[in-house]
């Protein structure tokens, strides 16, 4: 990742973000060892923060990968609490399943296989936070599904709409347009309070505000 914040500020937010616990370190260096999308220690802390000061009960994930960001979502919400995270590779949903059962968490996520484009369109609210970290090119097509789910006062937190910095900088691929075109259609939506963190790859925090 380039061109979003300085190397020597990232490492800092890094070295001083909480790290979960024993478990969770052993899972961020898997991630890293591995080569996995993991958000990391400082975002993954932001998705533990917000849900918790939420009072999350009820929360959904699009993008599990090795169940790292599912990991730190279901220690917020606690054990009367619910995750769902949408994965669509089956061999990779069994992974995430194994180390949410390693973590002691498992019961309070459900790690569901399938296209996040087509599971969102069947489910069911009112959700207190969802995080989206599916394939960006995806992302235009999700969201007004997940401005649906959420409640009034809900949050849809959503990774990398910085995407290096491409967005700003005109860049034309087609992740960098369907991430820009989210970024813009959150800021116009009325029922949605929507702020960029240049954290990492940029996250979104976008509060509901009304129906």
């Amino acid at each position: 990742m380039r061109g979003i914040v300085y190397p020597e500020i990232d490492a800092y937010l890094e070295r001083l973000a909480n790290r979960g616990g024993e478990g969770m370190v052993a899972l961020e260096r898997e991630g890293h060892r591995d080569g996995w999308p993991i958000v990391g220690a400082g975002e993954g802390s932001l998705l533990f923060l917000l849900a918790r000061a939420l009072g999350a009960r009820r929360v959904l994930e699009l993008g599990t990968a090795i169940g790292y960001s599912a990991s730190w979502l279901a220690m917020a919400v606690g054990p009367e609490g619910r995750v769902l995270t949408v994965e669509g590779v089956p061999a990779t949903a069994d992974l995430a399943r194994g180390n949410l059962e390693r973590l002691h968490l498992a019961d309070r996520v459900e790690v569901r296989v399938g296209r996040a484009e087509e599971v969102v369109k069947v489910l069911s609210g009112p959700l207190d936070l969802v995080f989206n970290d599916i394939d960006k090119a995806a992302y235009p097509v999700v969201l007004e599904d997940l401005v649906r789910l959420l409640r009034v006062g809900g949050l849809l937190v959503t990774d990398n709409v910085l995407w290096s910095g491409d967005v700003a900088r005109g860049g034309r691929s087609k992740d960098t347009r369907s991430i820009r075109e989210y970024n813009e259609r959150l800021a116009r939506d009325p029922r949605m309070h929507a702020v960029i963190v240049p954290l990492r790859d940029g996250v979104s925090l976008a509060l509901k505000v009304s129906d």
